[in-house]
């Protein structure tokens, strides 16, 4: 081999049972080139390895200007330093390789979807998150008790397996409302706000510019141009979704309280409170009001220029032609 997958070293907290909570990269890379990874093979070895600030003193020569840079501070660090080298992309092994993973996704270095996260919750420990750094779970009545009495407040923000993206990176032109609502290894394009009732689940994301006030599973991404209104949700695979992936394309717009089981095309509406699902019973009509057909809304699936109303007389799911594509206030999205 003379490339691989991705690389990276960083600041790695631990309990106080040794079980690895969390590692922030500064500055990840995804496939370097071969004279790099040639030297990273010799110098930090492949897998995961615990590294200390003369080894990160010795690699800046052979980086990037750019990276050096960033991995600069860690040579006079302190703490443990742990470097992960992935030969190829694989199945999550180690919690360090989960870490780097998802910081691949909040970079923007790869897309949801295009990387291997098997493993991953199996390798990720319940930790609670606070104001004074992860804590594992079961340790944590014992550090409220010791903070109490150093006169402390400690604050569990959530106990979870993902912290929030922005402790670890804010990318480029985005707004987040509710950062708690944001989970590391989510993808945020430039362009997108997050209102305070939006969420991102690790592994989806929008491409930019984007709107989201409701909710985008795992596994889900949003094309430009996209508005997920308040309320409105996209069922991921690991929701009940199954084996459809779903996603949304431009300029669509889900409408509040709406959602959407199956992927859609470009320039899609789904009218507020109507929820389509993969065997949703669907009234096919023609731009004249004609009935052409009667599906279930998987045989929709990926379609552009799809408008989903519900008949206000009968309930009947209708899909017609959208007459009217969905365009974005510009000034929402102006995050510079």
């Amino acid at each position: 081999m003379t490339t691989c997958f991705a690389w990276g070293i960083g600041v790695a907290n631990y309990s106080r049972s040794g079980t690895m909570l969390d590692v922030f990269f500064p500055k990840p890379l995804l496939r370097p080139a071969s004279t790099l990874t040639n030297t990273l093979r010799a110098k930090v070895g492949s897998g995961v390895h615990d590294v200390d600030a003369k080894t990160v003193a010795g690699l800046l020569p052979n980086l990037p200007q750019e990276l050096a840079t960033a991995l600069t501070p860690l040579t006079e660090a302190r703490g443990k330093l742990v470097s992960v080298l992935l030969d190829e992309d694989r199945a999550i092994a180690h919690t360090a390789e989960a870490y780097l993973k998802l910081h691949l996704l909040s970079h923007r270095l790869v897309e949801p979807n295009q990387q291997d996260l098997g493993g991953i919750f199996a390798h990720l420990p319940t930790v609670a998150w606070t104001n004074q750094g992860p804590i594992l779970a079961e340790e944590l009545t014992a550090k409220i008790l010791e903070s109490r009495l150093r006169g402390e407040h400690l604050e569990v923000q959530s106990v979870d397996k993902f912290p929030r993206m922005v402790n670890y990176t804010i990318p480029a032109g985005v707004r987040i409302a509710d950062a708690s609502r944001v989970r590391l290894g989510a993808y945020l394009g430039d362009g997108t706000t997050v209102m305070h009732e939006g969420q991102v689940n690790f592994n989806s994301g929008t491409r930019g510019p984007n709107m989201v006030e409701g909710r985008i599973s795992q596994g889900v991404i949003m094309d430009s141009g996209t508005d997920l209104g308040g309320g409105a949700s996209t069922m991921g695979t690991l929701s009940g979704g199954g084996t459809i992936r779903v996603s949304l394309g431009k300029n669509c717009l889900v409408g509040a309280n709406a959602g959407t089981g199956i992927p859609l095309g470009d320039r899609c509406t789904i009218e507020a409170g109507l929820y389509i699902t993969a065997s949703t019973p669907v009234t096919v009509i023609d731009e004249h009001g004609e009935i052409i057909k009667r599906v279930k809304a998987r045989e929709l699936a990926g379609g552009s220029d799809m408008l989903f109303v519900r008949n206000g007389m009968n309930g009947q799911v209708q899909c017609r032609t959208n007459q009217k594509a969905i365009a974005l206030n510009e000034a929402l999205h102006a995050n510079n």
